[in-house]
């Protein structure tokens, strides 16, 4: 029995050889072809393209709808958020507060818990340096998205991810030292799949960036963007960061297509629905299923099913953001903020801010101190006293101390601003709510 199911092993993997340790049946792949497909066939891609005419067309909507002043707040929000769960996802996440304070360059006195802090600050760090890079690209008329399909591209992706951390901190578990931007020189497994041998690292991804890099633009260029994501996990390039280096790249890629505008990214997605992201990314690993099921040495149908996935999170979290962001609602949300602030935790902060805060959300990205302080209708005192308090609370940010001020999100407003986007970040700060002052927080 053994020995037929590898003679079908054999069959269907062509050149690849296979070999057995107990009971398990183990593939080695030495040769590009043995990932194809790399695309769905013209049947198989028909509906996903549709999928992916329907993330263009939310991803507009949410972009026309988007004041300029939000998109800039959203932005540096979204980049902890990725951070923290792109690290969620391999188990190495830190809290909200901690990747707050090490943002300010307050770390731990604990190793371990030092550790992520570092990684968490590198992966914003990367993610802000590459979107500037890809935007500055684009503004010199470069083709971004296929810039990103190289693979210097890639070593120069993980070496942003892990050059900035100690030596102490790329200690792998076999304390060998994971070298920044190399590509792997020894053999690797993750779960049932052995990724190609060492020595066909390069072929592989010469041809992962010679297939996607060739799509036209459009919608065939999003469903290559959803299918390049497992086809370089499971080349696995790197000895440590894969995840991280693809979660990251295909984040990039649809900054680059113009599609994410800092408002969205499908990294929350992935991580809130983890365990469906993980199995997909195992089922799309295994060969085909049979005769119907492609052309390709892998199975075509896991990896349909892996972009369609891709593709829903990424529409699902454009939807969600276009609730969170409208204009209307969020005068209302302002308002809860700051009706806290000032009936229960009595800091400074008064309902006359309403105004002027969301007309900085909604319509203009900064304005003079002595602007905003005019349309609280408050008498100079007052309004000087109240956007002090402001500043202090996090709702107001500026350059200088007289400088032009702008809308801010603090942490502890998260749960009135934007409902559900954190949720992790929401029960933290509702917890040092309960003790720092006693209150229990509104659902």
């Amino acid at each position: 029995m053994k020995s037929q199911m590898k003679s079908q092993i054999r069959s269907q993997a062509n050149s690849q050889v296979a070999s057995q340790i107990g009971s398990q049946i183990v593939l080695h792949y030495d040769a590009p072809h043995q990932f194809e497909p790399l695309m769905p066939s013209e049947l198989a891609i028909a509906p996903l393209l549709e999928q992916a005419s329907d993330l263009t067309r939310a991803a507009t909507a949410l972009a026309s709808a988007t004041a300029d002043a939000a998109r800039q707040e959203m932005r540096v929000l979204l980049r902890s958020m990725n951070s923290y769960y792109t690290n969620r996802i391999e188990g190495e996440h830190t809290r909200p507060s901690e990747i707050d304070s090490a943002l300010a360059k307050d770390f731990s006195a604990k190793p371990d818990l030092a550790r992520r802090q570092r990684l968490a600050v590198a992966h914003i760090q990367s993610e802000e340096h590459c979107e500037t890079l890809l935007n500055d690209k684009a503004a010199a008329g470069v083709d971004a998205p296929r810039a990103l399909y190289d693979t210097a591209a890639l070593t120069w992706l993980h070496g942003c991810l892990f050059r900035v951390l100690p030596a102490s901190d790329r200690v792998l578990s076999d304390q060998s030292l994971l070298t920044p931007g190399a590509l792997r020189q020894r053999a690797v497994a993750v779960g049932r799949h052995e990724a190609p041998t060492a020595a066909s690292v390069p072929a592989f991804l010469q041809r992962w960036a010679q297939a996607y890099g060739g799509v036209r633009r459009g919608e065939a260029a999003i469903v290559a963007a959803a299918a390049s994501h497992h086809r370089l996990a499971w080349v696995h390039p790197f000895a440590d960061g894969n995840g991280r280096v693809a979660r990251l790249h295909t984040h990039l890629l649809l900054h680059a297509m113009g599609l994410t505008g800092g408002l969205w990214s499908p990294l929350r997605g992935f991580a809130r629905s983890e365990q469906r992201y993980k199995n997909l990314l195992q089922a799309a690993d295994e060969p085909r299923r049979g005769a119907l099921d492609g052309r390709g040495n892998l199975s075509q149908a896991a990896l349909v099913d892996w972009i369609s996935y891709t593709l829903d999170i990424c529409i699902d979290q454009i939807h969600f953001m276009r609730q969170q962001l409208d204009v209307r609602g969020m005068r209302g949300r302002i308002s809860a903020a700051l009706a806290t602030e000032e009936q229960a935790l009595k800091t400074g902060v008064r309902q006359e801010a309403l105004v002027p805060l969301h007309y900085l959300f909604s319509a203009q990205p900064d304005m003079p101190r002595a602007e905003f302080k005019a349309m609280t209708g408050l008498g100079e005192r007052v309004a000087t006293s109240l956007v002090s308090a402001l500043l202090e609370r996090g709702f107001l940010a500026s350059d200088s101390p007289y400088g032009r001020v702008r809308f801010a999100v603090p942490r502890h407003a998260l749960r009135h601003y934007f409902p559900a986007l954190w949720p992790e970040a929401e029960q933290e700060q509702a917890a040092l709510l309960v003790q720092q002052h006693g209150l229990i927080p509104r659902p």
